[in-house]
């Protein structure tokens, strides 16, 4: 019952792989101009394929830095923040006492710098005509200069109080997804508590276990194809970690990529196509022959007729713009699309101009 079941669903997935690629010709109107170059048989280096682990690049465990009860939460797990977003309140009672009275002595101070220096310029001039005692304008001059001082001392008490109450506001340090919260309302945390976690879902690694001769001929200029659940990303080499498994000979290599309007969850799957040094028979062909249709690699082969038929190949690998294929239905000689393909359905009349 179960193999008739999954005959059945391969049966559909072929008729709708038809129906979707009839109504398409008809969609097709007049000829596509397109470029094509003829399929040859050569050597290519095969590739094989790796099992990773996705993780997320950015992980932070966001904690308190004051002591203080729980009085406001703006966060639940699973929820998006941006960078800066409060996402938890500590109370701040006592602090906003504090710098209530800490704003009065600065305006306080401010009134006597500026009753100090009106002094302090009166008697400059009655110093100058020798009208007062030198003694009397030190001590004025003195009064001006503490006045000063009094003035930056109090605003720096009020910056200092300041920064710790907005330590009672934990925000968010990028812009993220909750995936954990830690505390209640009206609860107590410490210092150093730690109250929530974010992750960026946006930057990922991928990370894959990869024997030595595949590690020497990974490049970090070049774009790697990766196979992620529901997408593929193009991603760059980051790292390859110079100690291994001592057992399989093999070495940690991390990838990066950014995901922008696509999410994922940590520890996911990744697989990628990597080559090393071997080379094997396949047909070869300029890579731009290649495009993705339908959710598998096609190319588009001409007639006599001048008419385009799709044929799904499998890449074999890749050397440089020579990409390596092979399916059932390939023959050597043929005349294949490698610019235009773009815009060329099934069954459409083409043009070739570098005939």
């Amino acid at each position: 019952m179960v193999l008739f079941t999954l005959k059945g669903e391969r049966v559909i997935k072929k008729l709708l792989l038809v129906v979707i690629i009839f109504t398409t010709s008809l969609l097709a109107q007049g000829e596509a101009l397109v470029n094509t170059e003829v399929l040859k048989r050569g050597k290519i280096n095969p590739l094989t394929e790796f099992i990773g682990t996705v993780k997320f690049e950015n992980s932070s465990n966001l904690a308190s830095e004051t002591d203080g009860l729980v009085k406001n939460i703006y966060i639940e797990v699973g929820k998006n923040v941006k960078k800066g977003d409060v996402l938890i309140k500590v109370d701040s009672l006592i602090l906003d006492a504090q710098i209530n009275s800490a704003i009065a002595q600065v305006n306080i101070a401010e009134v006597e710098l500026k009753n100090a220096k009106n002094d302090y310029e009166r008697y400059l001039v009655l110093i100058n005509k020798k009208s007062i005692a030198q003694k009397t304008f030190d001590d004025i001059k003195l009064a001006y200069e503490l006045a000063k001082q009094k003035l930056y001392s109090t605003k720096a008490n009020l910056k200092q109080l300041t920064i710790q109450r907005d330590k009672k506001s934990i925000k968010a340090p990028y812009d993220g997804v909750i995936v954990s919260k830690n505390v209640n309302l009206n609860e107590w945390v410490n210092s150093g508590s730690v109250v929530a976690k974010i992750v960026n879902t946006k930057n990922i690694e991928m990370t894959f276990n990869l024997p030595l001769s595949y590690v020497d001929n990974l490049d970090k200029k070049h774009n790697y194809e990766v196979v992620l659940p529901n997408m593929t990303v193009n991603a760059q080499l980051y790292a390859a970690i110079p100690s291994g498994d001592k057992l399989t000979r093999t070495f940690p290599v991390r990838f990066k990529t950014k995901l922008y309007n696509k999410f994922i969850f940590d520890g996911a799957q990744a697989k990628v196509k990597l080559s090393k040094n071997i080379k094997t028979n396949a047909f070869i062909i300029n890579r731009d022959a290649v495009i993705k249709r339908f959710g598998q690699n096609v190319i588009f082969v001409i007639n006599n007729k001048s008419i385009a038929n799709m044929i799904p190949v499998e890449v074999i690998g890749f050397d440089g713009l020579i990409v390596g294929i092979k399916a059932s239905d390939l023959k050597e000689g043929m005349n294949v699309v490698v610019k235009g393909n773009e815009r060329v359905f099934p069954n459409q009349a083409v043009k070739v101009l570098n005939k």
